[in-house]
């Protein structure tokens, strides 16, 4: 008889729950922030990340402050000790990189390649990554899960139609956009073995703000703010990549990092039942099929997770 470890099972539960606030982005955008270009909202949604970790940074060392007072100090070192700055690099340069990159594919192949290309890819990518560089290789349930997966996810974004053939610089864009994130989900699994996972946002976030304002700049020019863009990039900034990114840094403890990059497909799954239930959508039967796999393709790499 076969044992799950609870671990997993959180581990498996935190980045679901991360992904389904990922998917409340599109139903987000569409109602107030149309007059923004997707490069500032992209970049502006990093810098207000960052200020929320920030805030919860303080937070926390506050109350650790207290209960040392009670208790007297923890010995250890200080998170900044524990945290090599090529890897806070990567991972900011994942984070920025995805932002800027999946947004200047989309602009170029359109918003239902380009999504397929850049989520579908994800997975992939990482699964490459364990196996060839850090040696870690899938065992054959996972790599299956995965290709069931993405399959679905690329028959969901595409079965309104690809439009007008995309440009290649668009579709390497978005290549490199899920490169980037797997990229950065695998550094992250290591940065948050190593310290807090509120002081692991704030220093990868921070960075990638740092990196993403200056790109919008260039490719965008002076943003153009109104109080609806400004609502939608807060709350993009506070829920869909503060809590949701607290919650991913969390499941990374204690799941392999490829598998959390296949999980994220759900994010479509949730972006597809609010576009249905909330902005009153019709979907084709193609794209309830590949609901479907996506959803039959998770529950294998799951199961696949927890028997590693």
């Amino acid at each position: 008889m076969t044992t799950y470890s609870p671990h997993s099972t959180r581990g498996i539960a935190l980045v679901l729950l991360a992904s389904t606030l990922w998917g409340t982005t599109g139903t987000a955008q569409s109602l107030g922030a149309g007059g923004l270009s997707p490069f500032w909202v992209g970049a502006a949604q990093l810098a207000v990340a960052s200020a929320f970790f920030s805030v919860l940074l303080i937070a926390a060392r506050g109350l650790a402050r207290h209960r040392a007072q009670r208790r007297g100090p923890a010995p250890g070192p200080t998170p900044s000790d524990r945290l090599p700055a090529h890897w806070l690099a990567l991972a900011s340069a994942g984070v920025a990189g995805y932002s800027i990159c999946f947004y200047a594919g989309v602009q170029r192949t359109g918003v239902g390649v380009g999504t397929a290309v850049a989520i579908g890819s994800g997975p992939i990518w990482a699964g490459l990554i364990q196996a060839v560089l850090l040696r870690s290789p899938l065992i054959g349930l996972w790599w299956l899960g995965t290709a069931v997966s993405v399959a679905g996810g690329v028959l969901m974004v595409l079965s309104k139609g690809a439009g007008a053939g995309p440009s290649w610089p668009g579709l390497a864009l978005c290549l490199l956009a899920g490169l980037s994130y797997a990229s950065y989900a695998l550094v992250n699994k290591r940065l948050v073995a190593r310290a807090s996972t509120g002081w692991v946002n704030f220093c990868v976030f921070t960075g990638a703000a740092l990196l993403a304002l200056p790109m919008a700049w260039l490719l965008a020019g002076v943003p153009q703010w109104s109080l609806p863009s400004l609502a939608v990039v807060v709350y993009l900034g506070v829920v869909v990549s503060g809590l949701a990114y607290v919650a991913f840094s969390s499941g990374l403890r204690h799941i392999a990092g490829a598998t959390s990059v296949t999980l994220t497909l759900v994010e479509p799954v949730a972006a597809f039942v609010l576009a249905v239930a909330i902005v009153g959508e019709r979907q084709p039967l193609a794209a309830w099929s590949g609901l479907g796999l996506v959803l039959l393709g998770l529950l294998v790499v799951i199961r696949a997770e927890l028997r590693r």
